[in-house]
């Protein structure tokens, strides 16, 4: 356990914690959408503020990395900055956020202008309150809080950040400025600080994301739409060739039915199970969130357990043949399926792509063309409950909250597991935001107290990684 007082801590955080708001305001109204060309001057911007504003922290090492350029061209702008620790066996920690925000318009239900923080009620109201620049912004404050409380001139860990700016437009370049700058990037422990705990009452660590492999399945009959009367019954069907693949998806049990899609699959274990059972989960209220009438996947899993820990496969879209109003009785010449498969541990995106790949061929008739178009992989990443690293990630924020801290994983995907692989470094997460904070919506806002607790969070993890966190 780190000898990092709490009481001063707190005292720090207390002293200091109007000023961090103002400087986390300012930083706010810059509109960093890096899916806007036309703001882009403004994602930069955003880079250079936050780069002085760590200089001014204490980081000896703050830069603006651009970067490699893309298909596209050229990358949105990140933040690198690094403070050595003074002692010489101390670990890395490399912590992961982004500046960019989403889009954000009073036309679209804000109450006040998204680039203007309002504090109301507790809460800070502004586009990247939460996601992401105020779950990134509490690493400074919590970094001068570990200092002043323990009496060191440096962290307790050889720290680095690793902020990017094109995390909202899908992260296109990130894979590439990591592997770039990697020997400078090289860490013990990687910190994601770009999640959320289950509620404001329940503060969680999350231990893992999903992977995705996405792709779209063009198939090609006829060399025309041709007469249904004329033709139909005698040629195959592009469309309905489409529909038989959609159908086959999934056997009757709700398991993806590609030959070995599942290889390789690390199940949750009875404890993470177990773990997971404890959450308050509410299945009716979360069938509101999902706009759902009722859940079905897997057998013999939970929803939670479907949505965290099991790969999955859905049809995200689905089209040929004449859309017009009325009829139009032909063989279309086209369709396309648009599929997504989210993946968990244990599974590589390429044997995936390739099982897709030839699950499709094999049913497909003759005289269907056929080409399957993969968008990318993001390789899943899983941090165990016993990792050394996690386990301090867990007494820093029991601390901070003063009660039990309980794990949950997320069913999305990210570019936290670029960071894993190039870097050889376990990924864990560090997030205070809650499902209520209204992410990518208007009238996005962050609990001022959670904040906080993230501050302190932090003020106390790196002594304890310092300690407990090298990989046993």
């Amino acid at each position: 356990m780190s000898s990092t007082p709490d009481s001063a801590v707190r005292a720090y955080i207390d002293d200091h914690r109007a000023a961090f708001l103002e400087d986390l305001a300012e930083w706010l109204r810059i509109p960093s959408v890096s899916a806007d060309p036309s703001r882009a001057a403004d994602v930069r911007r955003s880079a250079e503020w936050l780069a002085a504003k760590l200089t001014g922290t204490g980081f000896p090492v703050a830069e603006v990395w651009t970067p490699p350029a893309g298909p596209d061209g050229p990358g949105a702008p990140a933040v690198f900055a690094e403070w050595p620790s003074g002692d010489p066996d101390a670990p890395t920690v490399l912590v992961y956020g982004h500046h960019d925000v989403q889009p954000a318009a009073r036309e679209d239900g804000w109450r006040t202008d998204p680039f203007e923080p309002v504090i109301e009620d507790g809460r800070l109201h502004a586009r990247g309150a939460a996601d992401d620049k105020g779950q990134v912004f509490f690493h400074t404050l919590g970094v001068r809080a570990h200092l002043a409380a323990t009496g060191r001139t440096s962290p307790a860990v050889n720290l680095k950040l690793l902020i990017e700016g094109e995390e909202e437009s899908g992260s296109p370049n990130f894979a590439a400025l990591v592997r770039e700058h990697a020997d400078r990037l090289r860490c013990d422990t990687v910190i994601v600080s770009d999640t959320g705990m289950w509620s404001e009452d329940t503060p969680t660590v999350c231990t893992g994301m999903r992977g995705l492999a996405d792709c779209q399945i063009d198939l090609y009959g006829p060399d025309q739409d041709i007469h249904s009367g004329s033709f139909g019954g005698a040629v195959p069907n592009p469309a309905t060739e489409a529909a038989r693949l959609a159908a086959a998806l999934h056997g009757a049990d709700r398991r993806v039915a590609v030959p070995g899609f599942y290889d390789g699959v690390i199940e949750p274990t009875d404890r993470e199970r177990a773990l997971f059972a404890e959450l308050p989960f509410d299945e009716v209220a979360w069938l509101r969130t999902a706009h759902s009438r009722a859940t079905l996947g897997e057998d013999g899993y939970t929803t939670l357990e479907r949505i965290w820990a099991r790969p999955t496969a859905e049809v995200n879209g689905i089209g040929g043949g004449y859309q017009g109003p009325g009829g139009k009785t032909v063989v279309p010449s086209t369709a396309q399926l648009k599929l997504s498969f989210r993946l968990v541990a244990g599974m590589d995106t390429e044997k995936v792509q390739q099982a897709v790949r030839a699950w499709v061929a094999a049913r497909l008739p003759a005289g269907i063309r056929h080409e399957v178009t993969f968008w990318g992989a993001t390789r899943p990443c899983l941090t165990p409950l016993d990792h050394p690293a996690l386990q301090s990630v867990v007494r820093a924020m029991g601390r901070a909250f003063g009660q039990k801290i309980r794990f949950t994983r997320e069913g999305g995907s990210g570019p936290a597991a670029d960071l894993q692989d190039t870097l050889g470094a376990p990924v864990l997460f560090l997030g205070i935001s809650v499902p209520s904070d209204g992410w990518h919506a208007p009238n996005e806002k962050v609990e001022l107290d959670l904040l906080m607790k993230g501050v302190e969070t932090a003020a106390y993890l790196w002594g304890d990684l310092a300690q407990n966190g090298r990989e046993a």
